[in-house]
């Protein structure tokens, strides 16, 4: 058998250096962002490194300056979603660009089948990472927990722990919103039925709570019914015994967009018609929701912003880890007022 062997030439540092016309220092200056070269100059030797196929060996930068430049992700779906779900998938989008446009990689940190059983941290460790990004977790899990407190930088997303950085979604401010345009339009009988209980979740109940009061509403007990997360299975079923209750509500809140498509196929069975004759409102705000018809009225989490602001904030822990103080950065959502919410006046009740 005759092997066929290509030899491709290896582009080494000092032949980007000749080609660009600069000394090998100030081709790793700027391919290790530093600061004392003008980002004109950075751009030029990128590009000539991406021309003439240049890459650095990760081991012996790893050696050189004490980092992998690769960013740990948990990502642990309780509902074993994975990267189907809408919302993470995004912020793990975002993070990927954000990440890369920096010049570091992503790995999951989960469990393998090729690997000792390990905790969290021990993975982490394993692996190499220079930092840790918790997407989504049980944050009450005690492997969790101990990531967090180790000594490895460490950014959450919509969980806050003390003297910790975390980047959330404005959940009180979506559900404040969201509620005064359902109030807006004339209806009190509102009814919510609400996810998963995290601190995200607890967010949006106080906020529902507290706005339904501002407008002098009392909400009935039965109004506010516990479901699941992008389950539609569970706010079907609620949504029936809602409208069966002799004072039906006039809007129904879902947890979320993908949930809401139980409660509107529970509608439409019982021969009512959005917002007609009952208004709904999803949250989260994915492209589902608004090539339905009539669009959903919900609230547009800024995944992208989120996912890029949580991977700037680990980078720069990673970084300069004296000059950064541990805060919580909360992004705010938009209103996507829809057409599934009617007004009152002209709905029949």
């Amino acid at each position: 058998m005759c092997r066929i062997t290509y030899n491709f030439p290896m582009v080494r540092l000092i032949d980007v250096a000749a080609r660009c016309g600069v000394s090998v220092a100030t081709v790793s200056k700027a391919l290790n962002d530093k600061e004392d070269i003008g980002e004109d100059t950075k751009e030029r030797i990128r590009r000539i490194c991406e021309e003439m196929g240049y890459f650095p060996n990760s081991s012996a930068r790893t050696l050189k300056l004490g980092r992998s430049y690769d960013l740990g992700v948990v990502f642990i779906a309780g509902d074993e979603s994975g990267l189907t779900h809408d919302y993470f998938s995004s912020i793990l989008e975002a993070v990927r660009m954000q990440a890369q446009a920096r010049g570091y990689d992503i790995t999951f940190i989960g469990k393998s089948a090729n690997e000792p059983e390990m905790s969290c941290l021990e993975r982490a460790k394993y692996r190499g990472v220079d930092g840790v990004l918790i997407a989504c977790a049980d944050y009450e899990n005690k492997e969790v927990f101990e990531l967090i407190h180790s000594d490895l930088p460490v950014v959450t997303v919509d969980h806050s722990f003390t003297n910790h950085t975390s980047v959330v979604s404005n959940n009180a401010q979506g559900m404040r919103e969201l509620v005064e345009f359902i109030c807006d339009r004339g209806h009190r009988r509102v009814a919510y039925i609400y996810g998963n209980i995290t601190s995200v979740t607890r967010s949006r109940i106080d906020a529902f709570y507290k706005t339904m009061k501002a407008y002098g509403v009392d909400v009935p007990d039965p109004y506010v019914r516990s479901a699941v997360y992008r389950n539609p299975g569970p706010s079907y079923r609620i949504t029936q015994e809602l409208l069966d209750l002799r004072d039906r509500p006039t809007c129904i809140i879902y947890p979320d967009d993908y949930a809401c498509i139980g409660g509107l196929n529970a509608i439409r069975e019982r021969g009512f018609r959005i917002p007609e004759d009952i208004s709904v409102a999803g949250y989260d705000g994915i492209y589902l929701s608004q090539i339905l018809k009539p669009k959903l009225a919900t609230v547009h989490q800024n995944t992208r912003e989120i996912g890029k602001t949580a991977a700037e904030e680990l980078i720069r822990l990673i970084e300069a880890p004296k000059k950064t103080e541990p805060k919580e950065i909360v992004v705010d959502s938009q209103l996507l007022e829809g057409g599934s919410v009617g007004i009152l006046s002209e709905m029949r009740t």
